[in-house]
């Protein structure tokens, strides 16, 4: 069978950006806008007096007049900005168990939620109810669990610095410290990993660093799908001459050439920029490996030719460098070759690359994360850096790449499941108590007590938490025994559907959307990846008279369920400034809060280590041995398994079923294969597999795709999330951070038939 003869398989032979991406914008906005409102809120997108894209935490150039908006950012925004409405008169139309069979594209698709709705088991529907009744009645449930450890608290990376730090006051006024959210299941090794390295939680790049350095190392991510608005610099950097090396087990297109929709040359020529130089296929679960031979080999250049390593940097601000490089020199060759994919020639040359360049950023994403040596993964990248001084020096650094626009932004003002003495004792001084001593739950652990049923009720602002997590059967069922469930979205999706025995929706106004409070317009703040912190102010007139902001929905839960509250919530919501100031009491680090984001681009947060100040123990740098050269358990017979973002698509919002660049159209049960893996199986491009766990114990779990011949490395099998989240065990994770080992699952292959 040919790629021709395959439904919904073909070549893409575009670049990536270019009239590509016009046209999918142009699309988006004729499906779910109308024409003449589109190009206007388009054009306030990321713009300082207009609103933060509900998409991705890369950053903006406030002082650029040019459209800071990408393909996905318009998906995302005209998502949220829909004409479609999804009300009453819907839910009275259809029940649970029929929505149930929708896809979850069709369940988000359908619109906007309108009004607050309560689940009726009678009807096996959703009914209408006034705010007031959901608010009494989601009290008086959450006053009466005797053991208030049992209430669940989940925070989506899209809500604002205001709404997460409501919520985690509320949490911890209440009796809890369980505060899930999606960085537990994506950045979690940064934020455990990066500060035993160098002191903070975070990366320690600015945009700036772009136009400064002479080398950018890309590691397990794909730009132009999951931060499209990262293509800009990259392609900045290329046409100065900039090298990009990336090790990625598949070729993505916009690492191999991009079309800057903004350049009139490059769209009027039909030509495009290529991105990187030199392009590695490392094998996934094979990082760690081959940093480590690219380390190795920096120290046999520098044993030849002393200099290559910064001996002046290394003895002055780290620790632990003698160590570090004698575990280097006792790992062969043969082993890092075995384990990593790439040849030692190969490695070599990337250390030759980098020992010519004075400036180095190194951008890493899921890629690296999702192992179950997440953490020492970010650590192995980062001690990379440290051999050339490559932190703490303008144009270089490391650059985790944040998933959703505010994911950095709730961590840092409290949405976090640890005990923090110096941040309760901050609370009891403002508030007046002191949050409980018991550690919380991430999102592993909420999912555990849910199960259990240690947990009775699951509050979540915003999210899809059942889809994004690992095992989602497991999730369903734990969602079914709850007391009580509580979603704070602006769509409808399938955790909305995992009915226990209270449920609610409660409909949020979006980011687009005007926030009036106290007859005067809010803005709220969010936080980028690179620890920007700016306002975002909502344009649109909302989508329902019934609509409230999440700040408000959390004071009038807040107010419900605490009838004694010691926090003043109508005051607070009536102005958010008044939530500012508290913020900034907390958290010092948001000194004049208020005066700060009122200037345009808004104020960088204290990076202690762009300044060389390593907040360790040791006071410096730490330079810490990964142990061997396994990220994950070893399965002989087994290839690993990498879960993938389609280009239709953002975290568990799908919005199309096109994934152009890889060249799927209209599916997504597809099986990314190694042609040669393929020959060796026997397996037929377009024929139909089952895909087992190979996890001892865990060969029930299935999954059946069809398996297409990909440019992906040999061993490395990739399917798409959240459809092959079933194939990840919950307990197959990080100890460390906890993350879910979404990115490397040992999975067994046979055919089915050769069917496609």
């Amino acid at each position: 069978m040919t790629e021709r003869d395959l439904s919904g398989i073909r070549s893409y032979h575009m670049p990536a950006g270019g009239w590509g991406a016009l046209k999918a914008t142009a699309v988006a906005i004729a499906e779910q806008m109308s024409a003449g409102k589109a190009p206007k809120l388009l054009l306030q997108t990321n713009q300082p007096e207009g609103f933060d894209c509900p998409g991705c935490a890369w950053p903006d150039k406030h002082s650029q007049s040019t459209f800071q908006f990408c393909e996905n950012g318009a998906k995302a925004v005209t998502w949220e900005a829909t004409k479609r409405r999804v009300g009453p008169e819907f839910f009275a139309q259809h029940t649970v168990t029929e929505l149930l069979t929708w896809s979850d594209h069709d369940l988000e698709n359908a619109g906007r939620l309108t009004h607050p709705m309560r689940y009726d088991a009678a009807t096996d529907k959703y009914v209408p109810v006034s705010w007031n009744e959901a608010f009494a009645r989601i009290g008086h449930v959450l006053q009466a669990q005797t053991d208030k450890s049992g209430v669940e608290l989940y925070t989506s990376g899209r809500a604002s610095n205001e709404a997460s730090f409501l919520f985690s006051i509320f949490g911890r006024e209440y009796g809890s410290n369980n505060f899930a959210d999606c960085s537990n299941m994506c950045h979690e090794p940064t934020s455990v990993g990066l500060p035993k390295v160098i002191g903070q939680g975070k990366g320690s790049v600015s945009l700036d660093d772009f136009d400064q350095c002479d080398l950018i190392i890309s590691v397990g991510h794909n730009p132009g799908t999951n931060h499209p608005r990262m293509m800009g610099p990259l392609h900045d950097c290329a046409r100065r001459g900039v090298p990009i090396v990336v090790l990625n087990p598949l070729r993505e297109r916009s690492l191999e050439r991009f079309a800057d929709p903004q350049d009139p040359i490059e769209m009027g020529s039909l030509s495009s920029t290529r991105i990187a130089s030199n392009y590695y296929q490392v094998k996934v679960g094979g990082d760690a490996a081959a940093f480590k031979g690219i380390m190795k080999a920096l120290v046999e250049r520098d044993a030849a030719q002393p200099g290559i390593l910064d001996h002046e940097f290394i003895a002055q601000h780290t620790h632990g460098f003698d160590a570090f490089r004698a575990d280097l020199e006792a790992t062969s060759w043969e082993e890092i070759e075995r384990h990593s994919g790439l040849t030692r020639d190969q490695l070599q040359e990337i250390a030759g690359i980098y020992a010519q360049a004075n400036r180095v950023i190194l951008t890493y994403g899921m890629g690296l994360t999702q192992h179950s040596t997440g953490a020492h993964n970010v650590q192995q990248a980062t001690a990379l850096l440290l051999m050339r001084g490559n932190i703490g020096k303008p144009g270089a650094g490391i650059c985790p790449l944040r998933g959703h626009s505010n994911v950095q932004g709730n961590r840092t003002v409290g949405i976090t499941e640890l005990i923090d003495p110096v941040m309760f004792d901050r609370i009891e001084q403002t508030f007046g108590f002191r949050p409980p001593a018991k550690p919380g739950h991430n999102a592993v652990n909420t999912l555990r007590a849910m199960s259990s049923g240690e947990s009775k009720v699951l509050i979540c602002l915003g999210g899809n938490f059942a889809i994004a997590m690992p095992d989602p059967e497991r999730a369903g069922q734990a969602m079914r025994g709850l007391e009580l469930t509580v979603h704070l979205n602006t769509k409808l999706n399938r955790s909305h559907l995992l009915v226990g025995k209270e449920v609610y929706i409660l409909p949020v106004l979006g980011r687009t959307e005007l926030d009036i409070q106290g007859g005067v317009a809010q803005a709220v703040t969010v936080e980028d990846s690179m620890s920007m912190v700016h306002a975002s102010r909502g344009k649109l007139t909302p989508a329902s008279e019934w609509l409230r902001s999440e700040p408000a929905i959390i004071a009038g839960i807040a107010q419900a369920a605490l009838p004694n509250s010691r926090v003043p919530w109508a005051h607070l919501v009536e102005d958010y400034d008044r939530i500012r100031d508290l913020i900034e009491k907390i958290y010092p680090d948001f000194h004049d809060y208020n005066a700060r984001i009122r200037k345009p681009g808004g104020f960088r947060l204290s990076l202690p280590a762009t300044e060389r100040v390593w907040k360790t123990p040791s006071g410096k740098a730490e330079f810490l041995i990964f142990q061997g050269l396994d990220e994950d358990p070893v399965y002989p017979d087994a290839l690993k398994l990498t879960t993938l973002r389609s280009h239709d698509q953002y975290n568990t919002t799908i919005y199309g079923m096109d994934d152009r660049y890889r060249g799927v159209f209209g599916r997504r049960d597809v099986l990314f294969m190694n042609a040669q893996d393929m020959q060796r199986l026997g397996i037929e491009h377009g024929q139909r597999v089952q895909i087992n766990t190979a996890l001892n114990g865990e060969t029930h779990r299935c999954l059946s795709l069809t398996a297409i011949a990909h440019d992906i490395a040999a061993g490395s099998v990739g399917a798409y999330f959240p459809e092959a989240n079933n194939l990840c065990p919950l307990d197959y994770q990080d100890p460390i951070s906890g993350i879910p080992c979404y990115k490397s699952i040992p999975v067994q292959i046979r055919k089915v038939s050769a069917e496609a």
